[in-house]
């Protein structure tokens, strides 16, 4: 069953990690909702990252940072897929 307060966290983190990461790529925003989705889904693609290399966040601020390369990258690739479409 889901932890209603987990929960709470990963939108927290999630959307701290996109807003950080819209920021630093210097993209254009995607609103609350869609830095959410990207902070959340760069916080797996980070965790995988950081996993392969051996890293591991076990603070908040780890968290934060790990989710937050997480979604540069996954903008990245978004706009790499998006320039040649």
């Amino acid at each position: 069953m889901i932890n209603a307060q987990g929960l709470l966290a990963s939108l927290l983190i999630g959307a701290v990690a996109g807003w950080l990461a819209g920021k630093i790529t210097q993209g254009v925003g995607f609103g609350v909702l869609g830095n959410i989705l990207i902070g959340i889904v760069g916080a797996g693609v980070g965790g995988l990252l950081f996993g392969m290399l051996g890293i591991k966040a076990y603070s908040l601020l780890g968290t934060i940072l790990m989710a937050t390369v997480g979604a540069i990258v996954l903008l990245y690739v978004v706009r790499l897929i998006t320039r040649k479409a």
